[in-house]
């Protein structure tokens, strides 16, 4: 009978790097959810509007299906109303740490925060 060993040295030498790095890594890129200084919202084909985060106040945007209400208060900032069927949008919730995103994609609106430290992700890839 032939006796395979499962892990060999080398395995077990990756794991342990995986397992260091990987927090690290996660930390360094993506995890100081430093707060958000402005939201950039795109409107379809439009030119993106900067919003600070300092100013309290609500906008209005139209899009393809109708006027989605878009609030700032307290440094972040969220969907109030949207014409949209499933609200997901309005669900999001507030949105205030740098590369954090809400969308609602019938209306063809979004808003990702910006920081001072932008984040690295999928999104701004």
């Amino acid at each position: 009978m032939i006796r395979t060993k499962i892990l060999t040295s080398a395995d077990i030498i990756v794991i342990c790097a995986a397992l260091v790095l990987l927090p690290w890594l996660y930390s360094h890129f993506w995890g100081d959810g430093s707060q958000g200084e402005t939201a950039r919202i795109q409107v379809a084909d439009q030119t993106p509007m900067i919003i600070p985060l300092q100013h309290s106040q609500r906008y209005t945007f139209d899009g393809p299906l109708g006027s989605s209400i878009i609030e700032v208060q307290d440094g972040r900032i969220r969907f109030v109303e949207s014409p949209c069927r499933n609200q997901l949008c309005v669900h999001s919730g507030w949105l205030q740490n740098d590369a954090e995103f809400a969308a609602c994609l019938p209306n063809l609106i979004s808003i990702t925060i910006a920081g001072r430290n932008p984040r690295f992700d999928s999104i701004n890839f």
